[in-house]
């Protein structure tokens, strides 16, 4: 996984938002401790925002704050709410003259997609206070 990926980063700090769940922690704090800038984290966390991971408040107390118990929020929970995928897939059909091209092609696309089904599975077995 790259260093600068946006589900290391919400995984990173979903897990030390599960060490004290009731704190409220800033863009500001979360873009300090893992070393980015506040507007990712604010473009990242929102998308676990809409998906109901994380709860958000405005004005001079506000900051983020987990929306569920550690516990019920899985790794995969996360990855599907931020719909980054490790596992690159194109596109269904290529437009290709060459029938073995596209044989290929469709073979490799039913072998990532269930690999991308295994990892998801995993992911569902993990949650965020395991970390």
């Amino acid at each position: 996984m790259k260093r600068n990926s946006r589900l290391l980063l919400a995984l990173h700090s979903l897990s030390h938002m599960a060490e004290s769940p009731e704190r409220v922690r800033t863009s500001a704090e979360i873009a300090d401790h893992a070393g980015t800038n506040p507007v990712v984290v604010r473009r990242v966390l929102g998308e676990l925002r809409k998906s109901g991971l994380l709860k958000s408040e405005k004005g001079h107390a506000g900051g983020w704050s987990l929306g569920r118990d550690p516990e019920t929020i899985t790794l995969a929970d996360v990855y599907l709410a931020l719909d980054e995928k490790l596992i690159f897939r194109g596109e269904k059909k290529i437009n290709s003259s060459c029938s073995l091209e596209n044989s290929l092609y469709e073979k490799i696309s039913n072998i990532l997609e269930k690999v991308e089904g295994i990892l998801i599975e995993e992911l569902r077995n993990r949650s965020i206070s395991d970390i």
